[in-house]
């Protein structure tokens, strides 16, 4: 079964810094939390963001199991949305899409994940016992790092 999780934030900062920050993988650790063992495994000299990208992760999101993640850039709007796509993980499907508009407040930012646990029934049963508090977990941390972060008025 498909599931979606949307958030929204408002950054207190310019688009060209909101795309900066959010499309390069190598912040990506600043915004996880610490329990969930993250670390990107793909070197990036020069992460700008495009279609095709690969990135490869260490994540260890239960338990303290460490798994190998990858995702891959399938759509780049510069400046507007990108998204990225498991090709590897622990998800049957995860697609995270990422947009970014301008106003006058600084830039919303808005993440719609849509996922898909494996094992069926087993995922549903795991997506209620725990999966789903631990996605929220995770963004709920986001929004307070970020909330940190982009403080700063334009």
């Amino acid at each position: 079964m498909k599931h979606i999780l949307c958030r929204e934030q408002q950054l207190s900062c310019d688009l060209e810094t909101a795309w900066k920050f959010f499309s390069s993988a190598n912040n990506l650790s600043q915004i996880t939390p610490e329990d969930m063992g993250f670390i990107v495994l793909t070197e990036l000299d020069d992460d700008r963001i495009h279609e095709g990208m690969l990135i490869d992760y260490y994540i260890s999101p239960l338990f303290g199991i460490k798994m190998k993640w990858q995702t891959e850039i399938i759509h780049v709007d510069f400046q507007k949305s990108f998204t990225d796509f498991q090709r590897k993980g622990p998800y049957k499907l995860w697609k995270h899409h990422h947009e970014f508009f301008p106003n006058e407040h600084g830039v919303l930012m808005k993440d719609t994940i849509e996922y898909e646990l494996p094992m069926g029934f087993i995922g549903e049963i795991a997506h209620g016992l725990f999966v789903r508090k631990k996605l929220e977990y995770i963004f709920d941390y986001r929004f307070r790092v970020l909330g940190k972060l982009f403080k700063q008025s334009l």
